[in-house]
């Protein structure tokens, strides 16, 4: 059978990027982009192959951590803790339905965790996605690690990062819809950050990622075709706070295409 690389392969580059025990890791994935692992084809050999690399590199005291993003409530839609599926792809689905998992109860921007700190990072998710006590607050009081497989040095957490800074392109943005649980449903409230809606503020983290990787603070390793790589929360964090004053369109469309977008700051 043709095979791309094995566990022991993505244990060696995860290591080789700086992951340790007890690290409590975020993880954005393309986990096809790698090839397939020498365990077999399907999606069940993948995952296992994956998450496998994961917990052996991090042990006992660490967590894995990946989106399970919905945007249920600003789509008009009832999110359905246990039952509506992750849009973030099948790793992100496999890992949520994954008997020892927990997912935070975020209507929008919700997460799903394995691991020592996988309830702590989940329970009582607030209201606002991106604020205090926030997921993305916790991950970055924990001195998280954000580890990509086969993406930049961009991630979700630079939205709490924006937010934190009040950066003038985004604010936040209110949705009410139904909550599900446990077949129980009740109304609630969910505050996300969005962008202005003008020319040049979309999110586009490649300035971002060029930038970690000429300081090197994104590392980077190759697994079988594609590649996995890591930067810690807390020196995205501070790259992002060192850098704005000066490049204030950092992480929008607006720096790629040099314009300055019209938005109102009122």
């Amino acid at each position: 059978m043709t095979h791309h690389y094995s566990r022991k392969d993505l244990v060696a580059a995860l290591q080789d990027i700086g992951l340790k025990k007890g690290d409590t890791v975020f993880s954005h994935s393309n986990v096809g982009f790698l090839g397939l692992p020498d365990t077999g084809r399907n999606a069940q050999h993948v995952f296992n192959a994956i998450v496998d690399a994961f917990l052996e590199v991090l042990g006992d005291q660490g967590t894995l951590i990946v989106p399970t993003f919905t945007y249920s409530f600003s789509q008009n839609k009832i999110f359905d803790l246990d039952n509506t599926p992750s849009d973030c792809g099948m790793f992100t689905e496999m890992l949520r339905q994954s008997k020892n998992a927990y997912r935070s109860e975020d209507p929008n921007i919700s997460v799903a965790a394995i691991g020592a700190k996988a309830k702590e990072m989940t329970a009582n998710a607030p209201e606002n996605s991106y604020g205090c006590d926030s997921f993305f607050d916790r991950f970055y009081k924990t001195k998280g690690v954000i580890c990509n497989i086969n993406f930049d040095a961009g991630s979700t957490f630079v939205h709490y990062v924006e937010r934190v800074l009040q950066v003038p392109y985004r604010f936040d943005k209110s949705f009410t819809g139904i909550f599900q649980k446990n077949n129980r449903q009740e109304k609630r409230k969910s505050t996300i950050w969005v962008r202005q809606l003008a020319d040049g503020t979309s999110a586009s983290f490649e300035p971002f990622s060029k930038l970690a990787l000429e300081r090197d603070l994104y590392k980077m390793a190759k697994v079988g075709r594609g590649f996995v790589g890591a930067i810690s929360a807390e020196q995205t964090f501070n790259l992002i706070k060192e850098t704005l004053p000066t490049r204030p369109w950092l992480l929008t469309e607006a720096e790629v295409l040099g314009i300055k977008p019209a938005i109102n700051n009122e």
